[in-house]
């Protein structure tokens, strides 16, 4: 399955509910979050490529099954 069309704030809230990041730090349009173990930037734009998703994806170590089981949930 493709990964979703999403924007920054909603991947921050799927993260934040289901995955423990917290935000940590916000400098303009970005969002550094961190689970205490991984730390990745968020933009917060309307809308993420897919290659952002996937990329962000890879930094918090959650795998791209993971994440679709979770969004397919919301």
């Amino acid at each position: 399955m493709k990964l979703p069309v999403i924007s920054g704030r909603e991947l921050i809230k799927i993260l934040y509910k289901h995955f423990g990041f917290r935000p940590i730090r916000q400098k303009g349009s970005h969002v550094t979050i961190t689970n205490d173990r991984r730390f990745a930037t968020v933009p917060l734009h309307n809308e993420l490529d897919v290659g952002t998703l996937q990329g962000i994806l890879e930094d918090c170590g959650i795998s791209r099954e993971e994440f679709l089981k979770v969004y397919s949930e919301n």
